[in-house]
């Protein structure tokens, strides 16, 4: 048998050797820049060769010594199996607060999921504080989700213009809070509070704005853009009969407030009230809005979501170590590195870690990242995996067996979470193709399960 210092240098080298495709795929993607076909192959590929290495260096183990009888292990299954919950829900945690600090963006599919929460949270708060507003009720209640899409919160400081008199339509405001005073000539005919609506009239008529909207204190609105507004009257015909009534009560107020308007002011009332009649003009497409978030003191946040896809890594290193070293217990013969080599697990981490760095990679630049920024991230994880995966083994020659159990437990439930929550998803929206996807991550579960014929 070796020392035990020296088998904690095995460790830490075969995490080196484990993660040294992390700065090597990081530097091949930015030099290279593939095609996102060829990303996405590699990554269900790596996704693959991973499921591989933890179902046959951690899972099947452990059922093993289930299924031939051997002391406490029922008892140490258990624990596996707890572990396992536990470190998936603790990775899907840590993930959220970190990705919630800028971490996702270190990946398509990440940057892709927090988006997605986003825009849920922003349509669930919209939906809620839109449906105040009864114009909104003509709108099918199974419709109101779809329609907020196209609504943009914005919030103006006070005095600020809204629009000035004369300005081409382009939107109409629904008041959140605060008030908007709306001005002709200076002159000041209303102010709307919260719930009103403001703008719709040149929306329909297609003149110039009759007033200006001043915001009066600070006020926060919900923002329809032209083109979502006559999609919807298009859509809807409640939800435009709402609209012309609405105009339609509007225009007697303007009437009967303003009687001895100048011509062209009646010319533009007469236009307005002639578009009412017309009814919706045809909708135009809707506008795409990037839903890209900007975050300040990303950087960190991204090298500590990398950390923590990480970690289970090298504790699964140093496990792996572990169990081979123990076979060996009863060997005549000095161990030899090549003889404790688990080839399976590291093959199939070096070939999940590659596309992970690679892809990541591009991430990064396309967020306008350097590229020793970038490498220098993976060389810090590469270290760190290094490094984790000695303490990993010194820990499992620490503790009692069930115990380190649960920690290969954890540590498998936190990668299957991730294969599943990042890999396969950001595989699957570079590639665009199930099939391709589905073909790669076979080739690269059954590459990584050929290595244990070096075994």
């Amino acid at each position: 048998m070796a020392s035990e210092n020296v088998t904690v240098l095995w460790a830490v080298a075969l995490g080196a050797l484990s993660a040294a495709s992390l700065p090597l795929g990081s530097v091949i993607g930015l030099w290279t820049r593939p095609r996102a076909s060829v990303a996405a192959s590699l990554g269900a590929f790596g996704a693959g060769a991973l499921i591989a290495a933890l179902t046959l260096d951690l899972v099947a183990p452990n059922a093993e010594a289930l299924t031939s009888g051997e002391h406490g292990a029922v008892r140490a299954f258990y624990v596996f199996l707890a572990g396992a919950l536990a470190g998936g829900f603790l990775f899907v945690v840590l993930d959220r607060v970190l990705d919630e600090r800028g971490a996702f963006l270190r990946k398509v599919s990440t940057t892709l999921n927090h988006v997605a929460r986003s825009e849920r949270a922003r349509r669930a708060t919209m939906v809620k504080n839109i449906c105040a507003i009864p114009l909104i009720r003509s709108l099918p209640a199974d419709e109101v989700s779809e329609f907020v899409v196209g609504v943009e919160t914005v919030v103006f400081a006070d005095g600020h213009q809204l629009y000035a008199e004369g300005d081409t339509p382009d939107s109409c405001y629904f008041v959140l809070s605060g008030s908007v005073d709306l001005n002709r000539s200076g002159t000041l005919l209303r102010s709307l509070g919260v719930g009103g609506i403001l703008g719709e009239l040149p929306l329909i008529s297609g003149l110039p704005r009759s007033a200006t909207a001043t915001a009066n204190g600070i006020v926060e609105a919900y923002r329809l853009p032209r083109e979502h507004f006559e999609r919807w009257r298009a859509k809807s015909p409640e939800f435009d009969q709402r609209f012309r009534a609405l105009a339609q009560e509007r225009l007697e107020e303007i009437r009967e407030r303003d009687r001895e308007r100048g011509e062209e002011e009646q010319r533009w009332g007469m236009e307005a009230l002639a578009a009412l009649r017309v009814g919706a003009q045809p909708p135009t497409p809707q506008l795409m809005r990037d839903l890209s978030e900007k975050h300040g003191g990303a950087g960190l946040a991204v090298w500590l979501g990398l950390t923590i896809d990480g970690i289970p890594e090298s504790l699964v290193i140093g496990s792996g170590l572990l169990a081979v070293v123990a076979g060996h217990q009863d060997a005549t013969e000095p161990l030899q590195f090549a003889q404790v080599i688990p080839y399976t697990l590291i093959a199939g981490l070096f070939l999940s870690n590659f596309p992970e760095a690679l892809s990541s990679s591009l991430a990064m630049k396309d967020q306008g990242w350097g590229n020793m920024r970038i490498v220098s991230m993976w060389l810090g994880l590469f270290i760190m995996t290094a490094i984790g995966a000695g303490i990993g083994f010194a820990i499992g020659e620490a503790v009692p067996h069930v115990a380190f159990v649960g920690i290969e437990g954890m540590a498998a439930g936190a990668m299957l979470t991730a294969i599943a929550s990042t890999m396969i998803p950001e595989a699957v929206h570079l590639g665009g193709s199930g099939s391709r996807v589905g073909l790669a991550t076979l080739v690269g579960f059954l590459a990584a399960t050929a290595f244990k014929l070096f075994e």
